[in-house]
């Protein structure tokens, strides 16, 4: 909230990141930054990785948006990095509206 308050709507995905990046840091949250996955398919690992925004003590997968709404994609994504990840819980944040939107996305455990 912290971060939306001084920083409003208009500016990059990144540059939110590097403020929360700063809040968890001051508040001693653990956390990783652009934390890769492996995926596969049909048991075979391809090139490209997901990279989730942030896991936060090591339990939520964190995403964030620069966008003002939380489309259908945006969740989907979150929940795929959740569910890649083995994780339950996911955060995605987008800073792009007046007020900040937040929706929590929780796996089913199945991919």
């Amino acid at each position: 909230m912290k971060v939306h308050r001084k920083f409003k709507r208009g500016y990059q995905e990144v540059l939110y990141k590097d403020a929360l990046e700063i809040e968890f840091k001051r508040h001693n949250i653990p956390y990783e930054r652009e934390k890769r996955y492996p995926v596969f398919y049909d048991g075979i690992e391809l090139r490209r990785k997901f990279v989730a925004d942030f896991v936060v003590f090591g339990l939520i997968i964190l995403e964030v948006k620069a966008m003002a709404t939380l489309s259908y994609e945006a969740m989907a994504q979150t929940l795929n990095y959740v569910n890649v990840a083995g994780l339950q819980l996911g955060l995605l944040i987008a800073f792009g509206a007046p007020s900040l939107l937040f929706k929590r996305i929780i796996s089913s455990g199945e991919i």
